[in-house]
């Protein structure tokens, strides 16, 4: 069975980022492991927002073009009424159990990308968010440093 890797901003950055640098390169090299071990990469929706976002700002356009293309390339995970409504319930249980994700007026992309994630585990999917700082998200969903995602 395929193994779903939900990319959050964090990798999906570093993807994106058209440098050579070591981390750039490293990481490319770890997502074409994936792919040919026939594992499905994933750009879910909000983190894709979170990063065109920072890019825009810049004025980043190679950055841009570059996600453009990793989005044709992977898999695309729209946010949709189901994600919202289990965010919406991860949101209010951080915040029951003491635990918040994230300011109280902020959107919080990781209730989000953990309940898209939640979602296809439901659905009967093995599925994993690979990001750079899996604090938050394992709250709610499987979250592991992409680095470590074999």
């Amino acid at each position: 069975m395929s193994k779903l890797i939900l990319l959050d901003s964090g990798p999906l950055g570093i993807i994106s980022n058209p440098s050579q640098s070591q981390t750039v390169v490293t990481c490319r090299e770890w997502a074409q492991r994936h792919l040919e071990r026939e594992n499905v990469i994933v750009v879910p929706e909000i983190a894709d927002y979170e990063v065109r976002r920072e890019l825009l700002r810049a004025d980043k356009a190679s950055g841009i073009q570059r996600l453009d293309l990793i989005k044709t390339t992977f898999a695309y995970m729209p946010i949709t009424t189901a994600v919202m409504l289990r965010a919406a319930q991860f949101w209010a249980q951080a915040r029951k159990t003491g635990k918040p994700t994230a300011d109280n007026a902020a959107i919080d992309a990781d209730v989000i990308l953990a309940a898209q994630a939640a979602i296809l585990i439901d659905e009967g999917s093995d599925a994993v968010i690979a990001t750079s700082n899996p604090r938050h998200l394992a709250l709610f969903a499987p979250a592991v440093e992409w680095q470590n995602i074999s």
